[in-house]
């Protein structure tokens, strides 16, 4: 029955909670700073990728 009472216990609280929880304060530091990181190279490779390709595309024919 003690088990029943901390699950539910667990479900009530909110999602950063039970997050905080789970990883703790450095945890969550560390996937901030990664999701940071990572969605800035995306949008940097991203935006580079297509005139990476035309400039290589562009010596075939010249």
């Amino acid at each position: 029955m003690e088990d029943q009472q901390e699950t539910s216990e667990e479900k009530k609280l909110p999602k950063w909670k039970s997050l905080l929880k789970k990883f703790g304060i450095g945890g969550i530091i560390f996937f901030t700073v990664k999701g940071i990181i990572t969605s800035t190279l995306i949008y940097f490779l991203g935006k580079n990728f297509w005139i990476i390709i035309k400039d290589y595309v562009a010596q075939w024919f010249n």
